[in-house]
């Protein structure tokens, strides 16, 4: 393990936060909200981590950066840079250092989920850094999962090998550098966009900034306690589902519309399946709470559907509570946001595409059990997926569902109910945020104490890593072998 070269890349990392958060002096300068002192130390405080770890590391450009480098860096990064956007937080006593630490990593994870009991007493620089978070979160996820990666470690894309389909190396890695340019570019439109259709619609300028950077990174924070319900307008609704579908799509996916067109979208499996959701869940949803909810038809379809695109894309802004509604309609909530968006996507939980290839493994075995001769595939995209992909989902559904199952255990510890445990852990790893009961659509997760805060923080980036690249670190073989990934 070049522990120097690591040393090395997080101290650019912290030399770039630094600069960064420049910027948000500024913004507290300008506004004038009394965090300009709290956001200058937090910058000298990034810039002096980042230069003690420059100084200790070293970097040599003919150096190849092995799997396992790759692997630590990723982690390490996440975690550095949670530590040092948590801060502002803590210096301007809005939150205790623990819970500090829980919505940094909320906001850097796209997940949403708050201890903030009260935005309105929130300085105005404080509510934009937690938006950028969100901002910087999504698309340090795009950049590097899918561009950086796989050009400093090579069979980094194995570690996603069951999203294959959905950025494979043949869409991207012929043009690695090009694709990393363009899908900024895609993201950095569609945030401006979604702003300018937000003002539009009635939002001041501020609060549209934050929430298309929020909608886009599929985040949920927002500017106010009640989230999209403080602003009642059928409009704003509408462009934030759609700023919250696009966020949801597969990034990659984006760019090769803009090298063979519209038609890509309608060819590819895992969007046309994520549409088909969407539309098949707004539906029963409406249904349901026009029979047994006690809403009238357009407005439970308004609510439906713009809970469903907000779950469906793990962003978590809420409308409408939603706890007051049927069971039956808070159980499909549950399940969209455990199935998530598409892969290449801001969005968490564990990917339409893996759940389209599973339903047609599964479909497959059934006719097996019938045809027990019969050579059978599983195809995806126009492709035969290879058997170790299938494996490779299996196994992922498999420690998806157990992590699920640990982290609730030592959540329900701290005294929490075991449904809101259960729930919050979900929510959590699916970078959804709201989840049911006092964490749910009117509460937070102000009232758990710190260790179920920190449980909380390492399932959440267990979730934004997709397990894995985390769970690595946790084998012997990791730190002790000498040899290179």
């Amino acid at each position: 393990m070049n522990f120097s070269l690591i040393a090395f890349l997080l101290g650019r990392l912290s030399l770039a936060l630094s600069a960064i958060l420049l910027l948000l002096v500024g913004l507290a300068i300008f506004y004038e909200d009394g965090s300009f002192v709290e956001f200058a130390i937090t910058s000298f405080t990034a810039f002096f981590v980042g230069l003690g770890f420059v100084q200790y590391g070293k970097f040599d450009e003919k150096e190849n950066i092995s799997l396992r480098e790759g692997f630590a860096t990723v982690v390490f990064s996440w975690i550095l840079t949670c530590i040092i956007c948590a801060l502002p937080y803590a210096f301007l006593q809005i939150l205790d250092p623990i819970s500090a630490v829980f919505e940094s990593m909320s906001g850097l994870t796209t997940t949403g989920a708050t201890a903030i009991t009260n935005l309105a007493a929130v300085p105005k620089t404080v509510l934009f850094w937690r938006s950028f978070t969100h901002w910087l979160g999504g698309i340090g996820i795009i950049v590097l999962f899918i561009a950086l990666l796989p050009q400093v470690a090579g069979g980094s894309v194995h570690l996603f090998n069951a999203e294959v389909s959905g950025f494979g190396q043949e869409r991207l890695l012929p043009r690695i550098r090009t694709t990393a340019g363009a899908l900024f570019f895609i993201y950095c439109l569609f945030t401006v966009i979604g702003t300018g259709f937000l003002v539009i619609c009635g939002m001041t300028n501020f609060d549209a900034i934050n929430h298309s950077m929020s909608a886009i990174a599929t985040g949920g924070f927002s500017t106010y306690d009640n989230s999209a319900m403080h602003y009642n307008s059928v409009s704003i609704e509408v462009v934030l589902a759609m700023i919250m579908f696009l966020g949801g799509g597969n990034f990659a996916l984006y760019y090769a519309v803009t090298q063979r067109g519209i038609k890509t979208l309608w060819r590819d499996s895992e969007f046309k399946s994520y549409m088909m959701i969407i539309a098949v869940l707004t539906l029963l949803i409406t249904l349901n709470l026009f029979f047994s909810g006690g809403l009238q038809f357009f407005e439970g379809l308004r609510c439906a559907f713009f809970q469903v695109v907000s779950f469906a894309t793990t962003t978590g802004y809420v409308s409408y509570d939603y706890d007051t509604w049927p069971t039956f309609s808070k159980l499909l909530l549950c399940l969209l946001y455990l199935v998530g968006a598409c892969a290449g996507s801001t969005a968490g939980g564990i990917k339409v595409g893996r759940f389209v290839v599973m339903s047609r493994a599964i479909a497959a075995e059934l006719r097996r059990a019938i045809h027990p001769q019969m050579l059978l595939t599983v195809n995806f995209n126009g492709r035969v997926m290879p058997i170790a992909v299938v494996a490779a989902i299996s196994r992922f559904f498999f420690v998806y569902i157990m992590t699920i199952a640990v982290m609730s255990l030592l959540v329900v510890s701290t005294g929490l109910g075991i449904e809101e445990s259960i729930f919050a852990v979900a929510s959590c790893l699916s970078s959804v945020g709201p989840a049911f009961g006092t964490v749910g659509a009117t509460g937070n997760y102000a009232d758990i104490n710190w260790f179920g805060k920190l449980v909380l923080c390492v399932t959440m980036l267990l979730g934004r890593l997709e397990l894995f690249t985390m769970l690595a670190l946790l084998r012997s073989e990791f730190w002790s072998s000498n040899r290179n990934w």
